[in-house]
């Protein structure tokens, strides 16, 4: 036994130095003798342990989701779509138009195992804490609260996904294999216990790169509440019988409320000087981001330049997986407000002139300048030009006649050697300040979700919104989020808890531009991006938790409808 010890510290000390060099990126998955007392003595240990938990955020960077190759949940939506139509780097394309793939004993949007084995993990860290560690309670307090800052984000993750979970909160739970799923809406209530914990007990300023912080917390918890609210609000039990699943009608003003004080705690701290909107999405160090996951090369890198850059940025190595819908591109504003439209003929003209700033921080269009050149999506571009979607299984080329700017890096031009090293922002002050809007606008604080999304929009060059009613301020909130927020990892989900993902994502194709050269101009030829119908209804909206979990635990039943 002492042996085993032995070998775990140095382990441990090891381990330690490498977590240090990546930033938080390495997670000890603890063994059952995690909790004896000779572990706990070092507190360097502890430290160690809580680093770790923190790759949990790295599951879904960039607005990925563990499907296919970490295929984006966006291209489930209106705004991306995948340019391959085979399994792997286009399964996302064949789960949008074909809902019967979704199934009890495939789920397909699945993270249940790999939740409950993080949970067990902080559970075990709190449990051995708790038992054996000698530091002072402030200290104990302050990586519980860290503990349950990534416990938090890991149910809400489950919530959004299956609504109703089973609650395992201390080690004691773990004696039985009979554990029932708890009510949707004490699963919201729990993720916030967690998330107030945090924002209750953690700095202003983060311990080290990475952790997590006050803000934080109190963003993920007006995130937490807002869902909540949407869920109680919209869903109405119209959608699926299951007693657990569904929030009480009656409770959404509450709930309203509280995701507005939540992200009014935020707003108070940028007014300190903490957080501030600025005009560059991807900037190292930003101040706009209230959460992140840094990335240091070479220790620790990622893929997103590889995966989204345009075919020109690396011939025949880049991916090009993901590009940008008409129905996004349209969605930017004129410079002065008005809103983008192909009727108007001086717009359609010359469609990509004029726009709001963040058209040309989001999207690279045909002419637009990117890395000494001029993009050309024109279909008669043979490496990067316009083709359409289905024609070659995996074309890596745009089927819209778009390419993602967002996040990419301009001045990188080793990612396919060297990888990546921009940010990954979990929650950014914009984030916050839209969630602040929505709240507001639904408790009719009419002239308080005016100011906070005037700040969104303002940061932008654009007017203040003529929204003044409850409903015309939650058009512009809807907007500004598929708008501000895009390639984020957001507009699915937001249109799943507004209960509109089965109107906007059902029975309809998405589109692109097809650009050809005409004399000194061009001509804009609107084509389907899809090559079948999208499906999306009503059952998923909960998720069925994957079959197998039912035989693992003799208490859990399937939420119904599956």
């Amino acid at each position: 036994m002492k042996k085993i010890f032995s070998n775990m510290r140095l382990s441990l000390l090891a381990v330690g130095v490498m977590a240090t060099m990546q930033c938080c990126n390495i997670d000890i998955d603890p063994t059952d003798r995690y909790t004896d007392v000779a572990v706990w003595k070092n507190p360097s240990n502890i430290e160690l342990y809580i680093s770790g938990m923190y790759a949990e955020f790295q599951t879904f960077k960039f607005g990925a989701f563990p499907i296919g190759y970490s295929n984006a949940s966006d291209a489930l939506s209106d705004i991306m779509k995948y340019t391959a139509n085979v399994a792997g780097n286009g399964t996302v394309n064949i789960l949008a138009t074909d809902a019967s793939r979704v199934t009890a004993s495939t789920p397909q949007l699945s993270y249940w195992q790999a939740a409950y084995t993080r949970i067990r993990r902080i559970n075990e860290f709190l449990d051995g804490m708790t038992k054996y560690a000698t530091i002072d309670e402030n200290a104990k307090a302050g990586y519980e609260a860290e503990a349950r800052f990534v416990r938090g984000y890991v149910y809400f993750w489950l919530a959004r996904l299956h609504g109703s979970f089973v609650i395992m909160d201390n080690m004691s739970q773990y004696s039985t294999n009979a554990r029932e799923r708890s009510s949707e809406e004490d699963c919201w209530k729990f993720i916030a216990q967690d998330f107030q914990y945090a924002a209750d007990h953690l700095p202003v300023i983060p311990v080290k790169s990475g952790r997590a912080t006050k803000g934080a917390a109190y963003a993920m918890l007006a995130r937490t509440w807002l869902y909540a609210a949407s869920i109680a609000e919209y869903d109405q039990k119209l959608y699926n019988s299951d007693p657990l699943t569904g929030v009480a009608a009656a409770n959404a003003p509450a709930y309203y409320q509280n995701a507005a004080n939540a992200a009014q705690a935020v707003k108070d701290l940028a007014s300190q000087g903490y957080y501030k909107l600025e005009s560059v999405f991807s900037k190292k160090n930003t101040t706009e981001a209230v959460f992140k996951i840094s990335f240091v090369a070479p220790q620790l890198t990622h893929t997103y330049d590889l995966t989204y850059t345009p075919p020109g940025d690396a011939p025949g190595q880049a991916l090009s997986l993901g590009v940008p819908t008409a129905e996004l591109v349209n969605e930017f504003e004129m410079a002065d407000g008005t809103r983008f439209s192909w009727s108007n003929a001086s717009q359609a003209a010359n469609p990509y002139v004029g726009r709001e700033l963040r058209f040309y921080s989001t999207i690279l269009y045909n002419g637009a300048p990117w890395k000494g050149r001029n993009i050309n999506t024109t279909a008669a571009n043979a490496t990067e030009g316009f083709t359409q979607f289905g024609v070659n299984t995996d074309p890596r080329r745009t089927v819209t006649g778009y390419y993602i700017k967002k996040n990419l890096d301009s001045l990188n031009t080793t990612f396919v050697t060297y990888g990546s090293t921009q940010d990954w922002v979990e929650i950014r002050y914009a984030e916050v300040l839209l969630i602040h809007a929505e709240a507001e606008a639904k408790l009719n604080h009419i002239s308080s979700a005016q100011s906070s999304l005037n700040e969104v929009r303002n940061r932008a060059g654009l007017p203040n919104t003529n929204a003044s009613t409850t409903v015309q301020l939650m058009e512009a909130v809807e907007h500004e989020r598929k708008v501000e927020l895009a390639f984020e990892g957001h507009r699915y989900w937001d249109l799943r808890r507004w209960r509109k993902a089965h109107t906007v994502l059902n029975n309809v194709r998405f589109t692109g531009h097809k650009i050809s050269a005409a004399g000194t101009g061009y001509t804009y030829e609107t084509v389907s991006a899809d090559n079948a119908n999208r499906q999306f209804t009503g059952a998923l909206y909960y998720i069925p938790i994957p079959a197998s979990e039912l035989q693992n635990n003799t208490a859990l039943t399937q939420i119904k409808g599956w």
